[in-house]
């Protein structure tokens, strides 16, 4: 027996026509060098209409690439929804890769136009020519206010932003009949070979932000004031953009300006309820932010695991803890949230932090497994076992595009091996103890660098930690702790190993510390363990 329920598509413009009707008074708000650009939903959604009018002027195929090269601004969320709107498919580039791997990803996903930021243009414009299927580059002016901007270049394939917006007719949208349709794409940021695309459907995207507003996920509703810091080329902005326009959440898009103080200022002046970002800035917004009146309610942070000191230290000078999500580029991406169980909430404020430093739980419709790397067993969640995290559900990804390196990374019963280790607890939290790949063996036993990596972050002095594995002659590998002192402060290898003693086995004691003046960074803000490790590639130890 069949439902008699509607079979009605679950399409972006569903999610864009709600806004256009509903919320077209609700503000979107840009910080620029010159200040706070605001506009209304519904006038973003007039230029949004315009814009697909715009790709239909250019010539781009009915499932063409649609390339971004830009900041978070309301003109980067107009190519959020005019690109899958009208059949294409968007592709935020990430703007921090190195030159040959933009070129790289702009060949294999077969690009035909690249919207670019005026102030990113100089990093683009040199990787043009070998950007073989790109016929225009379209430049977003965002240098209002900005001295000393040079010229464009002289080129036919360079046209501008609001002059084609000015001409163009508004598309009717509704072209978009299969669920299961691209909507957007994202390529992986490569940290070992050349980046993989994933390539999100209409379907996914909607059911992401409808997940994204579940009370036990991101909560994200109508009344919010929304400040995405994360970047919208990582991870479409972790879901955020469409899930705040699908709610009505009104949205402050941060330019450019990404320092401390540029996200305090926008935190405090604009009302912000909901801000997103990896641990790095969090760590340079709190003492801006602590003792500040606010009116934030969420501080959501994922992108690598959120050190239980930096959460703490937000409870007690800012008056919330941080909200860890965990998830990748192929998870769409969120697939844990650390929701805190009715159960758990009158534990001690040591348990809950000890909690709120987990990933969290599984999110709705996200399937979650355990299993032993080599052998793939599936494996008990008794909270002391530890194994490859794997997942599956209806944002996650089942391939990678046009890509056959990729198979590895998916099971043969189609779940997605993500590379993280892990423990869960009976009931379902998931504490991630590291990447498979920077797992230390110390004689036939694990050491989790992540685990030592809070620990030394929890010491007031010590900025930034990372530990990675050196050659060891007797026990195959050992720890090596990469340290960052906070200026004015001065530790020895001694006081380092001294706080570490009591936390954690003996055998799990670096072996070495060198400190270091940064933790080197990736293109989305993680540590860099790659570049550490290529540091400290003639260490050898005993």
């Amino acid at each position: 027996m069949q439902g008699l329920m509607q079979d009605v598509p679950l399409t972006l413009d569903r999610i864009f026509g709600r806004a256009e009707s509903l919320w077209s008074t609700k503000r979107l708000s840009t910080a620029t060098p010159s200040g706070v650009a605001r506009t209304t939903y519904g006038e973003w959604a007039a230029r949004t209409r315009r814009l697909g009018g715009v790709l239909d002027d250019l010539g781009i195929s009915a499932d063409g690439r649609v390339a971004t090269f830009a900041w978070n601004s309301s003109r980067h969320l107009e190519l959020y929804f005019a690109a899958p709107c009208t059949g294409r498919v968007l592709h935020t580039l990430n703007i921090r890769l190195f030159a040959e791997q933009v070129t790289y990803i702009v060949n294999h996903a077969e690009d035909e136009v690249i919207f670019v930021d005026r102030s990113l243009l100089p990093i683009l414009w040199p990787l043009i020519d070998d950007c073989k299927t790109v016929r225009h580059v379209v430049v977003m002016d965002d240098t209002q206010g900005k001295p000393d901007v040079p010229p464009l270049p002289t080129d036919s394939r360079i046209a501008d932003y609001e002059e084609l917006l000015a001409a163009a007719a508004p598309h009717p949208f509704g072209v978009v009949t299969d669920e299961y349709r691209a909507a957007s794409m994202c390529y992986t940021s490569g940290t070992t070979g050349d980046p993989k695309g994933v390539v999100y459907s209409h379907r996914s995207v909607v059911l992401h932000s409808m997940a994204a507003a579940l009370s036990d996920v991101l909560g994200i509703r109508e009344a919010d004031v929304i400040l995405p810091v994360v970047p919208m080329f990582h991870a479409n902005a972790w879901g955020l953009c469409q899930a705040a326009v699908m709610a009505g959440a009104e949205m402050v898009l941060p330019g450019a300006d990404l320092t401390p103080p540029g996200i305090c200022k926008l935190i405090l002046g604009e009302g912000i309820t909901v801000a997103a970002g990896v641990p790095t800035i969090w760590m340079g917004v709190r003492p801006l932010l602590a003792g500040q009146p606010h009116r934030l309610r969420t501080l959501i942070c994922g992108g690598s695991a959120v050190p239980k000191a930096l959460s703490e230290a937000f409870r007690h000078e800012v008056g919330l803890p941080i909200l860890q999500a965990w998830g990748m580029t192929e998870t769409s991406p969120i697939a844990t949230v650390c929701a805190v169980r009715s159960e758990r909430a009158s534990a001690s404020e040591d348990e809950l932090a000890d909690l709120r430093a987990t990933q969290g739980l599984p999110a709705p419709l996200v399937d979650l497994r355990i299993t032993e790397p080599d052998t793939g067993e599936a494996l008990p969640w008794d909270g002391e076992t530890s194994g490859e995290v794997q997942v599956r559900g209806p944002w996650i990804a089942r391939q990678y595009y046009n890509d056959e390196r990729g198979a590895a990374s998916f099971t043969s019963d189609g779940w997605l091996a993500t590379g993280d280790v892990a423990v869960v607890s009976p009931d379902g939290y998931v504490r991630l103890v590291d990447r498979t790949k920077d797992l230390i063996k110390s004689g036939g036993e694990w050491i989790s660098s992540v685990e030592l990596e809070n620990h030394l972050m929890a010491h007031p002095d010590i900025v930034e930690a990372a530990v990675i594995a050196v050659p060891s002659d007797r026990w195959m590998e050992r720890p090596l702790a990469c340290v960052v002192v906070k200026p004015g402060a001065s530790m020895t290898s001694e006081e380092v190993i001294g706080w570490l003693e009591p936390l954690v086995a003996k055998w799990w004691l670096p072996e070495a510390v060198e400190f270091i003046d940064e933790v080197p960074k990736t293109s989305v803000g993680k540590f860099s363990k790659k570049d550490l490790r290529d540091r400290f590639s003639d260490r050898r130890v005993p």
